[in-house]
This record gives C-alpha cells, structure tokens and sequence, in this order.
C-alpha cells in the first residue's frame, strides 16, 4: 500500500468514526446533553483566554506603556 492510499484509509476510518459518534450522541438526549454542557464549559474557558490574550499580544506589539 503506498503513502497516499494509507492516508486516504486512515481518514475514511476516522470519517466513519466521527459520523458514528455524532449519531450515538445525536440520537441519545442525555450524550446530547453532556456534550452540549462540555462544550459550553470549553467555549467558556478558552475563548475569555484567546482574546485576553490577544489583547496582550496586540498591546506590547503597539510599544505602549502600562
């Protein structure tokens, strides 16, 4: 099996894997509910971060003082 064609495996594997779970937790309200409640606290978590941090960065790239 060359290169290309074991990637192109690999990825039609991991497809059928994703379509899989996302149809288990689609058709299961309680794993709808955990999931939407997980990614919920993620967004919470990371976006306040990325943009406090970009806020930093675009800061000390303007050579302002504090």
């Amino acid at each position: 099996m060359r290169d290309d064609q074991a990637r192109t495996a690999a990825d039609l594997v991991l497809a059928s894997a994703g379509i899989a779970a996302a149809y288990v937790v689609l058709t299961r309200p309680r794993l709808r509910r955990l999931v939407l409640r997980a990614v919920r606290y993620w967004l919470g978590a990371s976006v306040p971060v990325f943009l406090a941090t970009q806020a930093r960065n675009a800061w000390v790239e303007s050579g302002r003082r504090a």
